[in-house]
């Protein structure tokens, strides 16, 4: 289906990341797979071409194209190439804006551009071993000492947790207010922060993702983001753009997986005839063909709304929940049509399979995205 949505800019800016990735990505996700992390060099060279925050003001280094086409594109691209590791929309779309709207001047000139020029890698730590989705329920503590606040707890499936020079870090500040957090920027080599494992993980694995763990760190009061008792409410705010960036790769993802099973079941043979000739494998194409399109409607109509900042938070997880359990269906449906081969790690929709999983539960789970849904209905 023909998207309209797109204007020329967008193509060009989408040929001249296709080209990047296919030079500096392809090439090395194997052995990345393998490391279990991506090279940080990726990561400069990704500044040097500006994709860094592309939306950032160029005070600081950035393209001010402040218009989420740009975060979809590579959120689109990524997915085509199934590269779950180079976290560029974790670094750009959902890290990145927190320092941008909460951020001061001073904070705002310190740390921009060299995120932007990919010396400072970003990740975000909300998830804590006993409170996933229910960020309230976290336990780690940031202290008063007056010039700064001592920092103490954990956080698990921290993306990124391995490269990450800055983490952005959501923690209680007052005892007797559950709803009372922070976010503290807490920087690679601070006393106290320690990093655990590289986590294995089902699919992903050319991701790092690890936990994290703050022992009396002491955060200079420059490093709070914003009011000290604002962060659960900078979190929310902050979620549309974060579940709009998953609907974007996970349909993404879905055309992708579509592709390749689509071009496998045209050359793979049973019976004497390819197996796309059998009425039940055209039957599932031709169903995953039309929910993708509609899914793909659906999101890029979900960006243009964000950009005028009308996208609500139940809009954008009825997006993060359909796309997502559209993904799971499709990578699923692929490795059926693919037979024992999709099983075989050698095949791109085994590895689909593998990464696609966790979209159904990071950045909310499909349960929480109907609970948002549902009190917007005044349930």
């Amino acid at each position: 289906m023909q998207r309209i949505h797109f204007e020329t800019e967008h193509n060009l800016f989408r040929d001249a990341f296709r080209a990047f990735l296919d030079k500096e990505v392809v090439p090395h996700q194997e052995a990345w797979e393998e490391a279990g992390v991506v090279d940080r060099s990726v990561w400069r060279k990704a500044g040097e071409l500006g994709f860094l925050l592309p939306w950032a003001d160029e005070e600081y280094g950035g393209a001010g194209l402040k218009d989420f086409r740009y975060e979809q594109i590579m959120c689109e691209e990524l997915a085509h190439i199934n590269e779950p590791g180079f976290m560029i929309p974790l670094h750009s779309a959902l890290c990145g804006p927190y320092i941008a709207e909460y951020g001061n001047a001073e904070q705002k000139a310190r740390f921009l551009p060299g995120i932007i020029r990919g010396e400072t890698i970003l990740a975000v730590a909300m998830t804590e071993p006993s409170a996933g989705s229910d960020l309230a329920g976290m336990r780690t503590t940031a202290v008063d000492k007056g010039d700064h606040y001592v920092l103490n707890g954990s956080k698990v499936f921290i993306s990124n947790g391995l490269l990450a020079d800055l983490v952005i870090v959501a923690a209680k500040t007052d005892p007797n207010n559950k709803h009372a957090m922070g976010l503290f920027l807490v920087e690679r080599g601070m006393p106290g922060f320690e990093r655990g494992r590289n986590l294995k993980k089902l699919g992903m694995k050319s991701q790092d993702t690890a936990e994290l763990f703050f022992n009396d760190v002491k955060v200079p009061k420059e490093n709070l983001l914003g009011d000290a008792k604002g962060g659960f409410y900078y979190l929310m705010n902050m979620l549309a753009q974060e579940r709009l960036t998953n609907a974007c790769g996970a349909v993404a993802g879905a055309e992708a997986a579509l592709q390749a099973t689509i071009d496998y079941v045209k050359e793979r043979k049973a019976f004497d005839r390819p197996i796309a000739h059998f009425q039940n494998t055209r039957f599932k194409l031709a169903e995953m063909r039309t929910q993708v399109d509609v899914a793909q409607v659906f999101t890029d109509r979900c960006v243009m709304d964000h950009n005028q900042k009308k996208l609500t938070p139940e809009v954008a997880a009825e997006a993060k929940l359909f796309t997502t359990e559209l993904l799971g269906k499709v990578v699923d449906e692929g490795v059926q049509l693919h037979g024992g081969w999709g099983y075989m790690w050698e095949y791109p929709i085994c590895r689909m399979y593998a990464n696609a999983r966790i979209q159904r539960i990071f950045a909310g789970t499909s349960e929480i995205m109907k609970e948002i849904i549902s009190r917007g209905m005044k349930l």
